[in-house]
Formats: structure tokens, C-alpha cells, sequence
């Protein structure tokens, strides 16, 4: 056997192992409880919680591995942040504004400014490159 291929062999090797240990880690991360500060929307105040200068909208669903790992990280910017809202949506049960807003992965977090979209997140983020997002994002 070749360095080369023995060398390739060892790389694919520990890539397997760093996305299994990622996809159970993933898998099995605990639920946090919701910050009394954000808002949990559904069809019937939905238009309300547009009215907020700056609304931050996370589509999440329970079972979502990374909706849970960003959760911790909107619960910290909705405590410190009083000038964004944030509000959750629960794809599973609101599959209506999920589609009418075309969201197509989750979580993904939509910035809207007076009631328009401005712009979107997807994926898991830091506080930091998520406030800095919203900020640009209303701002232009």
C-alpha cells in the first residue's frame, strides 16, 4: 500500500467519525425552555407581531437538531436586545405560513422592518453573526 492511499484511507476515516459524533450530538441535544420574552406565533397573531419595528421570526420544529442548538443563542438576544422582537414559529404546526413565506429549511430566521422582509438566516449562527445580519438588514 501506497503513503498516499494509506494517507486518503486515514482522512476518510476520521471524517466518518466527526459525522457520526456530530449527528448524535446533534441528535440527542435537549430541548431549552423558551424565553418569556419571545413570542410564539401562529396564524391568529401572526399580522400583530408584524407591526413590531424590527421582528425577528425563527421557523423551528421540535424535532430539528439544530433548532434546538440556536435556541439558547435567541433566548440570550431576546433578553439583551430591547429593540428586536423575536417571535417562533413551529413549522409542523403552522405548515401555512411556513409555505407562504417559503421556507424551505430550518431553521431559517426571517428579518422583517414595519411588517416587510428585509432579509433571512438559515442555518445555526452565533449571537453575533446574527445580531450583526438583523442590523445590516434593517439598516439597508
Amino acid at each position: 500500500m501506497s503513503v498516499t492511499l494509506i494517507v486518503i484511507l486515514a482522512v476518510v476515516v476520521l471524517l466518518v467519525v466527526l459525522i457520526t459524533v456530530n449527528y448524535f450530538r446533534m441528535k440527542n441535544v435537549k430541548p431549552v425552555e423558551t424565553s418569556k420574552k419571545i413570542v410564539t406565533l401562529g396564524n391568529k397573531n401572526f399580522k400583530l407581531a408584524l407591526k413590531k419595528e424590527v421582528l425577528l421570526v425563527d421557523f423551528w420544529a421540535p424535532w430539528c437538531g439544530p433548532c434546538k442548538m440556536v435556541a439558547p443563542t435567541l433566548n440570550e438576544i431576546a433578553e439583551t436586545e430591547e429593540d428586536i422582537t423575536i417571535g417562533k414559529v413551529n413549522v409542523d404546526n403552522n405548515q401555512d405560513l411556513a409555505k407562504k413565506y417559503k421556507v424551505r429549511n430550518i431553521p431559517t430566521m426571517v428579518i422583517f422592518k414595519n411588517g416587510v422582509e428585509v432579509g433571512r438566516i438559515v442555518g445555526v449562527k452565533t449571537k453575533k453573526a446574527i445580531l450583526s445580519q438583523v442590523r445590516s438588514a434593517v439598516a439597508g
